[in-house]
């Protein structure tokens, strides 16, 4: 709640014309002295009587005006656990100002040294946030700058671009003006997107420097203006925001380009029943219209490499031709939050991407398809990833009887037997499948997979030969 705020001591230094502070001993005349020694603000009446008291008569006392432009460092800052001790010492493990009685009972045996031996230290700590912020206000600075000057050269590409398509348009009567139309509505929700592109880059890199302004603002003010104690009191606070504000990642260029371009001799299709020719050339990718394909696309192998494509399309539904897309692909298990999969994304120039990729644990995985930073159609999806691929164990045969040239201890896991002691399959005797199997699971596939255990070792000695069927 607020109790937990860290009280801000720069607040009365901050308030230009504020009510004027009463009397510290009297409460009742208004403070027009201060006691340099002890602090205190005094009345007219009570600086006559500290000057006649004996313990009092030797402390120096000066004009009240004569300290308006200093903050309270020179009146004592006392323990909201103990209010009659002035806090002097710092806790470096709690990291904030204690006093002495604070140092006997809470923060028993914790490290601490005075006030005045540490902050060197730590105000050098916020010297260092200070000039790292700095550094990057005249960085967004210069972003900014080169927003307006692209925002400039965007409106100004798409005037020429303009002025190419109505000089084009002109030759070709009712048909041309309508296709010189239907491009100038094109090229005006082109120039739109890439104007709010920009003020949405803008906008935020604007929101961004003001918060570093008013940090700045603040943490210098605290280190020009505040005392040792209250620079030791809202470090943390300040370092914190200033942490903060310093970790904010921000694209140092323009989002967009002005990459607009009109081409006369591009064929457009039919317009009013003539051919017509000229087109914009700027295809922009739409992520809600990319499609995924593939076989392997909601199941894989563990240590299988496995992958599917990507199809990247405009906003018309037709393919880009042409490839230099951020596509970003991430594959997590939904069950082990660290349990992830490095794919790889093979771009292959003509709008299309491949993904590949070979799991490492067995599972359910959630998989996510980007295309500058916006999920494509059909992302997110699961995918299941089986365990590893089992291989056969025993052989494939046609009998038991046959491939282990007629031992009666072979056996087969299809369950056959045959009479006089054979404990495995033979040709049309019981349990026999009644076509070629494996022995080790009964699998009449030949290329399959193991369904059963890995035989035991007295199958292993019985299986002697494979017959060629």
């Amino acid at each position: 709640g607020v109790g937990q705020l860290t009280p801000d001591y720069l607040a009365p230094s901050r308030g230009g014309a504020a009510v004027a502070a009463g009397c510290d001993l009297c409460a009742d005349g208004a403070a027009a002295r201060r006691c340099l020694t002890c602090g205190a603000d005094l009345c007219l009446f009570c600086c006559q009587a500290h000057r006649r008291q004996k313990k009092t008569a030797s402390h120096a006392v000066t004009e009240l005006e004569n300290t308006k432009d200093c903050s309270q460092a020179g009146k004592p800052l006392f323990c909201p656990s103990h209010p009659t001790e002035e806090l002097r010492l710092f806790c470096e493990q709690c990291d904030q100002p204690v006093c002495r009685d604070c140092v006997v009972d809470r923060h028993r045996q914790h490290p601490y040294d005075f006030t005045g031996n540490v902050i060197h230290r730590h105000g050098d700590a916020l010297r260092e946030l200070l000039k790292s912020t700095q550094q990057h206000m005249g960085t967004l600075e210069d972003v900014l700058g080169q927003i307006d000057d692209m925002g400039s050269a965007v409106r100004s590409r798409a005037e020429a671009v303009a002025t190419e398509i109505c000089l084009f348009a002109s030759g070709y009567v009712k048909a041309i003006e309508v296709h010189r139309d239907r491009l100038l509505k094109q090229l005006e929700d082109l120039k739109v997107q890439k104007e709010n592109l920009l003020h949405l880059q803008k906008a935020q890199l604007q929101q961004l420097l003001l918060d570093m302004r008013t940090g700045v603002g603040f943490t210098e003010r605290l280190l020009t203006s505040g005392s040792d104690l209250e620079i030791l009191i809202t470090k943390g606070v300040v370092a914190s925001r200033l942490a903060k504000l310093n970790s904010i990642a921000y694209n140092t260029h323009p989002s967009v380009d002005d990459g607009i371009q009109f081409s006369p001799q591009e064929r457009a299709g039919q317009c009013c029943g003539y051919e017509v020719f000229g087109a914009i050339l700027n295809k922009v990718v739409d992520p809600a219209r990319c499609t995924l394909h593939g076989e392997d696309l909601h199941s894989a192998r563990q240590h299988q490499l496995t992958g599917f494509t990507l199809v990247c399309n405009d906003t018309t539904g037709e393919r880009m031709g042409r490839g230099g897309e951020a596509v970003r692909v991430t594959i997590t298990h939904k069950d082990k939050r660290d349990c992830a999969v490095k794919p790889t994304v093979c771009d292959n120039g003509d709008g299309t991407y491949h993904i590949s990729y070979s799991p490492e644990e067995p599972g359910l995985y959630a998989v996510c398809i980007y295309v500058k930073g916006q999920h494509v159609q059909g992302s997110p999806f699961t995918l299941m990833v089986k365990n590893k691929f089992r291989e056969h164990q025993g052989v494939f045969h046609c009998c038991t009887f046959c491939s282990s040239g007629g031992q009666k201890a072979a056996r087969c896991a299809c369950g056959g037997t045959m009479p006089g002691g054979y404990q495995g399959c033979g040709h049309g005797h019981k349990g026999h499948p009644g076509c070629p199997h494996w022995s080790c699971c009964g699998q009449v596939k030949e290329s399959s997979e193991c369904l059963g255990g890995p035989p035991s070792d007295t199958s292993q000695r019985s299986l002697l030969r494979t017959v060629a069927l």
